[in-house]
């Protein structure tokens, strides 16, 4: 029993079943045996690898959409340049240094990081040293102005709540005791007034879910987006709405049973980008698959100049690289781009209105 798993016991015990999105928190944030708290979950020797991991190339052309942005909307002397959960900089990095080509840009951006997990931030005080960063718990403590920000696979990790469908009500999905073990189990059927639109989309036995962190945070991102100008890149798996259970686990790069070991796996869910577009209130993009949508921003050229330079195994793993990231079977359907833009303001480039 991890010492997570023994403080989430006695809570159940003492207060009764929770949320999953009580569950998904704890694990993931508990300020002494978080997931996040505790350690750098990246790469081969981590948990998972994330997209800027595994290529220059994916950093480079980000950062380039949000230039050609920048550029459209006039060249704003000074600019918010932000991103979620910027794991070890890697993303940010990259898309700087891209952003550096484009003449005064790098002087009108200032970098701002938002960050709750101190391994990290260890991590990318290192990398991004050169570029004097401002952490930030939150988004809402980002200074107001023209924004362009980056969040690739930040979605996913927030919380989730799970709703069952039973006639014209709901039962919730909540984890609870039995037998000495973390179970899951539900509630009675209740109406839920914010799923009442989802009864016209599910049948009986559905599984919906909700991310009220989500739209919040889109809904903050949308308002400085059309109160200031700027736009965003929204990386993620997911699709254009929520049906089904995505809630899983991932440790040592495989798949395990989200509740075996509380505190020691990565938890997330499929973001439904459906929500964080309504919420944002600002114009969009239309979805994009990441495939499609770092073709479009030249990926292969550029995957073709980089090799010039490469030969044996540097160069399978670069061409490996390139399928990774552009691939359909690999994460070029699975993860999907959402472009949020300032009212009057063409889309990002990537993406089309």
């Amino acid at each position: 029993m991890t010492p997570l798993e023994e403080i989430l016991h006695a809570r159940i015990a003492a207060e009764g079943p929770m949320s999953v999105a009580e569950y998904m928190a704890l694990c993931l944030m508990h300020p002494q045996h978080g997931y996040y708290t505790t350690r750098d979950p990246l790469g081969a020797a981590g948990d998972f690898t994330t997209a800027p991991e595994i290529s220059q190339m994916f950093g480079e052309l980000l950062g380039l959409s949000l230039a050609q942005a920048w550029v459209d909307q006039g060249r704003p002397d000074r600019i918010v340049l932000a991103e979620l959960g910027p794991g070890r900089g890697t993303l940010a990095a990259d898309a700087l240094r891209a952003m550096r080509a484009v003449p005064g840009l790098a002087e009108a951006a200032e970098l701002h990081l938002v960050e709750a997990a101190p391994p990290l931030r260890e991590a990318q005080r290192s990398l991004l040293a050169g570029h004097a960063p401002t952490w930030h718990d939150s988004l809402e403590t980002l200074p107001e102005g023209p924004l362009f920000l980056l969040a690739n696979e930040f979605f996913d990790v927030l919380p989730v709540r799970q709703f069952l469908r039973n006639g014209d009500a709901w039962s919730e999905r909540v984890i609870g005791l039995r037998d000495g073990a973390l179970a899951f189990g539900l509630t009675e059927p209740s109406a839920q007034a914010a799923l009442e639109h989802r009864l016209t989309d599910t049948a009986e036995g559905d599984m919906v879910e909700t991310c009220a962190p989500a739209q919040g945070l889109a809904q903050e991102i949308g308002r400085r987006i059309a109160a200031h100008g700027g736009a965003a890149l929204i990386v993620d798996y997911g699709d254009w709405g929520s049906t089904g259970d995505t809630f899983q686990a991932v440790k040592a790069h495989e798949r395990t049973d989200p509740l075996a070991a509380p505190g020691q796996a990565d938890l997330t869910a499929h973001v439904d980008f459906r929500a964080l577009a309504e919420a944002a209130d600002c114009p969009h993009g239309s979805l994009t698959p990441q495939g499609v949508f770092l073709e479009r921003l030249g990926i292969t050229a550029r995957a073709q100049g980089l090799a010039r330079a490469l030969s044996g195994a540097a160069l399978d793993s670069h061409v490996a690289a390139h399928r990774r990231l552009t691939h359909p079977d690999e994460m070029g359907s699975l993860f999907k781009v959402l472009g949020l833009h300032a009212p009057g303001a063409a889309a990002p480039p990537g993406v089309t209105s």
